[in-house]
């Protein structure tokens, strides 16, 4: 296959951002059509919570006219990106196709596949653990607090823990990419736990939207863990890399 331009690389470049876009629009539609039976869904949380602290009822408290309109276009906005996220990576991994090896395409589609099941599976432990971040937050304030939130905030609220989740989900998956690519080495990654461990806290310090110790650990700990995975994994594939590309040096001298 012949080596593209720069111009043949824009063109495709923008292709992919094109089809990229057109999901994300796509999919806020989809989202914002079904608002309400999504809005319920992310609510049962707050009820949970609500109905923990013995308080009857599952409202919101509104305090802005214009704030049920901000919600459903914020929560379309959030949702059409998570809908369209498949076909995002899906995107970007034929845009970097071309210039891999046979074997790297081979993993391309089990490495964009373990991405979208760890983000969502972060997601989903940001979900059930929803409850139990609200009351550790309560519980730092006196039995004559109430809690009634307003959508806007319970929403953003909640869209921060699912993204720390998330993230912290994707971690192993990004440092096994910068494993392929050279940036870092699993001998790198392997003399530097002690750095890593005090990195591993501090990101989660800075991604845990709630600040308490419970979230920080429910986040640190299986970042540690995963990055300690990362290092088997990537030196496995890094050291098949290297198999393979003296191989075919091999065949071609």
């Amino acid at each position: 296959m012949a080596e593209m331009t720069l111009l043949g690389h824009l063109t495709e470049l923008r292709k992919r951002l094109i089809r990229s876009v057109l999901a994300i629009v796509v999919g806020a539609i989809v989202v914002f059509v079904l608002n309400n039976q999504i809005l319920e869904f992310l609510e049962k949380p707050y009820c949970d919570f609500l109905a923990a602290e013995g308080v009857d009822g599952c409202d919101f408290l509104i305090q802005n006219p214009l704030e049920p309109l901000s919600v459903v276009l914020t929560l379309s906005g959030y949702g059409g990106l998570l809908v369209a996220l498949p076909v995002i990576l899906y995107q970007l991994g034929r845009f970097v196709m071309p210039g891999l090896y046979p074997n790297e395409k081979r993993m391309l589609i089990p490495f964009l596949l373990a991405s979208v099941l760890l983000l969502f599976g972060g997601m989903v432990a940001a979900y059930l653990l929803m409850p139990r971040s609200l009351s550790v937050l309560q519980s730092f304030g006196t039995d004559n607090f109430v809690s009634f939130f307003t959508p806007g905030f319970y929403i953003g609220f909640f869209v921060k823990m699912m993204l720390a989740f998330g993230f912290a989900a994707e971690f192993p998956v990004i440092l096994i990419f910068l494993q392929l690519v050279g940036v870092v080495t699993p001998d790198q990654l392997s003399s530097n736990r002690r750095i890593a461990t005090v990195a591993v806290v501090i990101l989660g310090a800075i991604i845990t939207p709630t600040g308490d110790p419970f979230n920080l650990a429910i986040i640190s700990i299986p970042m540690y863990l995963f990055y300690e995975l990362s290092i088997i994994i990537g030196r496995r594939l890094t050291s098949r890399r290297g198999r393979n590309n003296r191989a075919s040096t091999g065949l071609a001298g």
